[in-house]
């Protein structure tokens, strides 16, 4: 078997249902994960949009230092850097320029601007990250360098 991502609430290439977007309450969708390669210390979950109309695809959810005996992440997340609920997780940054929020934001593309893909990228690391919460994308990105083992994506679409 294979390293995969995949969520109960939608299917690879399908529509991320209201519920986790913008236009709904706005909750990160339940995750699960199979197979994460040997040696598999811990693992990273970056999820983004690259047809925002922005110069960078615009991020909806930094979550890492997840421990590597989880098998998924559970639906709704608290939006805050340390969630009560997944012990030593740390969450970081997204896009939304209302200070840099943290945590899970759903997709919310600008009207009319046709469908949007939304990766959930998790990646494998090799030993555990030294890092604080509140990392950006890029942070993190520079953190995992050269202890990425392996990642897998799943990719949701949202349009209004």
């Amino acid at each position: 078997m294979t390293f995969q991502i995949r969520s109960s609430a939608f299917e690879s290439g399908q529509a991320i249902p209201k519920k986790h977007s913008g236009d709904g309450a706005d909750v990160s969708p339940p995750l699960e994960w199979l197979a994460p390669p040997a040696g598999t210390a811990e693992l990273a979950l970056i999820c983004d949009d690259p047809d925002a109309p922005t110069a960078e695809p615009w991020v909806h959810w930094v979550i890492y230092k997840i421990p590597a005996d989880q098998a998924g992440l559970p639906e709704n997340v608290e939006p805050v850097q340390t969630p009560q609920a997944i012990p030593g997780v740390l969450q970081g940054a997204n896009s939304w320029p209302s200070g840099r929020t943290i945590g899970y934001r759903g997709p919310a593309p600008p009207p009319g601007h046709g469908t949007h893909h939304y990766h959930f990228t998790l990646y494998a690391l090799d030993g555990p990250l030294k890092v604080k919460p509140g990392l950006t994308k890029a942070a993190l990105l520079q953190a995992m360098a050269g202890h990425i083992l392996a990642e897998t994506e799943l990719v949701g679409t949202y349009r209004r």
